[in-house]
């Protein structure tokens, strides 16, 4: 997945996640996400996440319901922008795999 990082967010960006909250992380590990990371190069911010579950669809509407992380989502988006390209309803642009060698 990848999303734009406003260039005078890119600092407060990665100290949010230096810090990344305990609990949030429960939320992630509690809905099967494994193997998490964040990669970002100029103004671009790159995720890729494993998802070890049943239905992603659903797992991922269970976290956007988690209170801790509506307030998470309130310290980062402010630091992003979705892409020209997104569609409406798309934050994060969900990219196609081309390539995987495992």
């Amino acid at each position: 997945m990848v999303i734009q990082i406003k260039p005078n967010k890119i600092e407060e960006y990665k100290h949010l996640h230096q810090h990344v909250w305990s609990d949030l992380l429960a939320i992630l590990s509690k809905y099967h996400i494994k193997n998490y990371s964040i990669f970002l190069k100029n103004n671009w911010l790159f995720g890729y996440l494993e998802y070890h579950g049943n239905n992603y669809t659903d797992d991922m509407k269970k976290i956007a319901n988690e209170e801790v992380t509506k307030r998470w989502w309130q310290l980062t988006a402010p630091c992003q922008e979705p892409l020209s390209t997104s569609e409406p309803d798309e934050w994060w642009s969900l990219m196609q795999e081309v390539f995987h060698l495992e």
